[in-house]
């Protein structure tokens, strides 16, 4: 009897023991799931915030290109009026021909520069390059309309005024499309430069490197105007 019970009691202990086991298997097997669910979640939404972060940076840079796309529209505008400004200045015999050679060749340097800086909105020197050949062309320009005051018969033909009211057209619009562009380079370099955003960014190298600024000519307070 007594070995009897020796052997049930025995018996209840190894159960015990892999009941025991068991609970303590099943708790670590459910910690580790929800270890592995966390794990699952933290990728997760890592993964959605880095791709919603890298796309804001792509839609701003689009913005900040598509912006310098209407910057070069309307300096392709002037550029395309220059040369009806010489030929109707040029039909007066007496006109200095230097002013017209400087603006032509004024024209032609901005021209230049404008195809051989096609990166210039990822670039500040380039934009600096950029803005001096057309700033030269609006000094040229400004000489230009200076001397044609002494030649009242010039001003007042239609040509002319026709002429007038399409460059000061133009370079109003310039000087508003000046400002979208550094609107839309602002919002992107605030956007690049704060965090997380800019550890991201720097991921890319030059991919989203800040955008530059256009500054405005010294002594250009207002916007620039056409008078004959």
């Amino acid at each position: 009897m007594s070995f009897t019970r020796g052997l049930d009691l025995a018996a209840c202990r190894s159960m015990t023991t892999v009941w025991e086991n068991q609970r303590r298997a099943s708790r670590d097997g459910s910690f580790g799931k929800w270890i592995g669910i966390a794990v699952v979640l933290v990728v997760l939404v890592t993964g959605a915030s880095t791709m919603a972060t890298y796309n804001g940076l792509v839609a701003g840079d689009q913005r900040v290109k598509a912006q310098w796309a209407q910057v070069e529209n309307a300096y392709q505008r002037r550029l395309d009026l220059v040369p009806n400004l010489v030929n109707t200045v040029r039909g007066s015999a007496t006109f200095e021909r230097e002013t017209l050679l400087a603006v032509v060749e004024a024209r032609a340097r901005a021209g230049q520069v404008a195809m051989s800086t096609p990166r210039v909105p990822n670039d500040p020197a380039a934009l600096a390059k950029y803005q001096a050949a057309q700033d030269g062309l609006s000094s040229t320009l400004s000489r230009l309309m200076v001397v044609v005051e002494r030649y009242p018969e010039l001003r007042t033909t239609e040509n002319f005024r026709d002429l007038q009211a399409q460059l000061e057209g133009t370079e109003n619009r310039i000087a508003v499309e000046h400002m979208r562009f550094n609107e839309a380079a602002q919002a992107f370099n605030t956007r690049r430069t704060s965090f997380p955003t800019v550890l991201l960014a720097g991921m890319f190298g030059s991919r989203f490197r800040e955008k530059p600024y256009f500054t405005a000519r010294a002594g250009a307070e207002t916007v620039p105007t056409v008078q004959f």
